[in-house]
């Protein structure tokens, strides 16, 4: 309908607005959804070898430490590619660089199940690190650029959920699969499927303008000296340290926890898959639904209470887990229950850390800073973290068979030295996780408003700087 001189009328301008904002945001979720189910196989595919730990020790005759050299070579070699990967998830298509990087890791799961040494096992690990390298950073930056600050932490809830349900699922079916086919390999190339199928899907993502979602204009222009420019910003640091210390437990947990309930509690590897699916999966399903909508309130009142809001959470996943460790052969159920509750709140660091990390770094930098945030938690966290842990499971058992006085490491001395290295590293960890976390929430008010001044110097002006594309 047009008014006087052909002009539209100004309720038609706000009617299409609406709508243009309307199928921008319905987009949004769309594409959220997509990135969610990738996510999942992410760590679906990546929990296979710490359900199938114990045939395969078995197979090959390993120690825990060669078991965990597994986890840490996969973490070790997902952080350096992450690196160069983020950089081309911040200058060129983030939806190509997902969907070959979902293409490469599932086709190398599924030649996981067909390698017949420890040694072929581990390389081809390796590569499937190489192709989960290229999905987080991409997409973390996808979704700083579909929702704006006030609705990130809701979704980054939702994509995270990829997380929990992904170990869920794991957990609860590929102890069914390796009884049904008697195979330990049969889980890899059923994996592999769903992965390849959602890689074509990747290709057809509507991708925003870098900087989408933020209240001012973002220039498109390449920033000089990028990954110091990150490193630049405190709270960026503290919670490099807070994933460093935070991945460190989570990876000692996810790769032993399932072994550890085999040999402690004695119970049949599709029950300790199950046991320890409750732990690390149902615990995630609230955790990061809850947690994400908790963060957000809090955000809104004050500047950095996704921060504080962390730190308490993982004061209470500390006590808990200490808790349940330091108890011993204590009723399996009450150690589930226990174990579950903290780890439910130590879900909120993820809806709470990775949120932060947008709400101080420009745009144009934040694939390349999770890039880096994930260079940090698996170079040293996760790729530490397994190794660590059965280094140390090796060191407890022979000193409980040192102390009885017998020349042979027996199941009953792994059972006890693999929990005794979990006992004093997974509460540990989670507790530096909370002082660099305190320590951060300090300097992020500080952070984020330089962030937003840096975006405003940028906005584009009459005459002056170039506009920036929409």
């Amino acid at each position: 309908m047009q008014g006087l001189g052909g002009g539209v009328w100004p309720n038609n301008n706000k009617k299409r607005r609406h709508m243009h904002h309307s199928t921008q945001a319905t987009n949004a979720w769309r594409v959220l959804f997509l990135l969610f189910l990738a996510n999942l196989f992410n760590f679906f595919d990546r929990t296979i070898p710490a359900i199938i730990i114990e045939p395969i020790r078995k197979e090959w005759l390993l120690s825990d430490f060669q078991l965990g050299i597994i986890g840490t070579a996969f973490t070790l070699v997902y952080a350096v590619a992450g690196l160069p990967l983020g950089r081309m998830a911040d200058n060129g298509s983030r939806r190509k660089l997902m969907g070959w990087g979902l293409a490469v890791w599932s086709g190398l799961t599924a030649v996981n199940g067909l390698v017949g040494s420890f040694w072929t096992f581990l390389l081809v690990r390796m590569g499937v690190g190489i192709g989960e390298a290229s999905y987080a950073p991409a997409a973390n930056s996808l979704i700083g650029d579909l929702f704006p600050a006030h609705k990130r932490s809701r979704a980054m809830g939702i994509f995270m959920l990829g997380l929990p349900l992904g170990l869920l699922l794991a957990f609860f079916t590929i102890g069914a699969m390796v009884k049904a086919f008697d195979s330990w390999r049969a889980p890899f190339f059923i994996a592999a499927v769903p992965g390849l199928i959602l890689a074509v899907f990747m290709f057809f993502i509507r991708e925003p303008a870098r900087g989408a979602a933020e209240s001012v204009a973002t220039s498109q222009e390449k920033i000089d000296r990028p990954i110091r420019r990150v490193l630049s910003i405190p709270t960026f640091r503290w919670l490099v340290l807070a994933g460093l210390a935070f991945n460190f437990a989570t990876y000692a947990c996810n790769s032993f926890m399932v072994p550890m309930l085999q040999r402690y509690f004695l119970l049949p590897l599709q029950e300790a898959a199950m046991a320890t699916g409750l732990i690390v999966g149902v615990t995630g399903l609230v955790g990061l639904t809850a947690g994400g909508w908790v963060a957000d309130k809090l955000h809104q009142r004050w500047a950095n209470g996704r921060l504080m809001f962390a730190a308490a959470s993982m004061t209470v996943a500390c006590l808990c887990t200490g808790f349940a460790l330091h108890a011993g052969r204590i009723e399996i159920g009450l150690f589930v229950a226990v174990f579950s509750v903290g780890w439910l709140f130590s879900y909120n660091f993820y809806t709470c850390v990775y949120t932060a990390i947008q709400d101080v770094v420009q745009p144009r930098l934040r694939a390349t800073a999770m890039a880096l945030f994930f260079a940090g938690l698996y170079l040293l966290g996760g790729g530490l973290g397994p190794v660590v842990a059965g280094l140390l499971s090796d060191h407890f058992a022979h000193t409980a068979m040192a102390a009885a006085q017998v020349e042979e490491v027996t199941e009953a001395f792994k059972a006890v030295g693999l929990h005794d290295a979990m006992m004093y590293l997974i509460p540990g960890a989670l507790f530096f996780t909370l002082v660099f976390l305190v320590i951060a929430s300090k300097c992020f008010s500080r952070d984020a408003r330089r962030m937003r001044e840096g975006m405003a110097a940028d906005e584009p002006v009459a005459g002056g700087v170039k506009p920036s594309v929409a």
